[in-house]
């Protein structure tokens, strides 16, 4: 993704909202703004540079 490697890391070690698109830690149950349940994975860039 990009030149930091441990960035990286931090980043997409992260779960977003599916209702508040808030930002939560990894391993959480619920959001932390909304208190939703409704969690996916950040989604990691696969996209091909050109």
């Amino acid at each position: 993704m990009g030149k930091f490697p441990l960035a990286d890391h931090v980043l997409t070690g992260m779960v977003i909202c599916r209702k508040c698109k808030a930002r939560n830690k990894a391993g959480t149950d619920k959001c932390r703004k909304c208190g939703s349940p409704y969690l996916r994975a950040k989604r990691k860039d696969k996209r091909v540079k050109k």
